[in-house]
């Protein structure tokens, strides 16, 4: 059955096939098949968590809910950051 909500079925298709979630697929299928939309394109400009202070990994950290936050060094949060 054809779903309306997605532009481009067949690519949606393939990336579930590769295990992909539905939200996930759903998304890139429809950017895809977007003229106005680059998803190959690379995403944000941050700078990598090494150039960011401590207070805005802490900040980060807080954001996300990382526990045992404040006994980190700055070291230890970017490894946290990027863990979660």
């Amino acid at each position: 059955m054809a779903n309306p909500s997605l532009k481009n079925e067949k690519l949606y298709d393939d990336l579930r096939d590769e295990g992909m979630s539905k939200e996930k697929a759903a998304r890139i299928s429809n950017a895809q098949a977007n003229d106005d939309m680059h998803p190959s394109e690379k995403g944000g400009k941050a700078p990598p968590y090494e150039e960011w202070t401590k207070d805005d990994l802490y900040t980060r950290a807080q954001e996300i809910g990382i526990d045992g936050r404040s006994d980190m060094t700055k070291d230890e949060l970017i490894e946290a950051l990027r863990n979660h």
